[in-house]
């Protein structure tokens, strides 16, 4: 499997663990019983809260990232920039994902921006 093959399967199961931290983080919050309901006016706070919002901006990312690993991968060009970008994109997302669960700002905005740069880079680079 080529390298960014590898750190996407790794973000897939980055995500997997943030999900199981917030619902671990919810469920400490508010109970198992009101978590198995309809939750309609539930409001997380605190850290259950900021990794529930962790959570929806990872699933974004990997719905953005996916779909350019792939077509690097189908159209064979893949180059080590493209690894590079995926490594980066990685570390960036994990950072973004610690430094949003801790409430650490500009840091965090720092990482999501440093993880986006690097997804539209790889789309970039099969446009080109």
């Amino acid at each position: 499997m080529q390298d960014f093959m590898l750190y996407l399967a790794f973000y897939g199961l980055i995500v997997i663990l943030v999900i199981l931290a917030q619902v671990l983080a919810a469920a400490q919050q508010v109970g198992l019983s009101t978590l198995a309901g309809n939750r309609e006016n539930l409001v997380l706070t605190g850290l259950a809260g900021r990794l529930e919002r962790a959570t929806n901006n990872s699933l974004l990312a990997l719905a953005l990232i996916s779909p350019a690993v792939l077509m690097t991968h189908l159209s064979e060009s893949a180059s080590s920039f493209s690894n590079q970008l995926m490594l980066f994109f990685l570390i960036a997302r994990i950072a973004y994902v610690a430094l949003y669960a801790l409430g650490i700002v500009w840091l965090r905005t720092v990482a999501w921006l440093t993880a986006f740069t690097c997804t539209a880079l790889l789309y970039v680079g099969l446009a080109l």
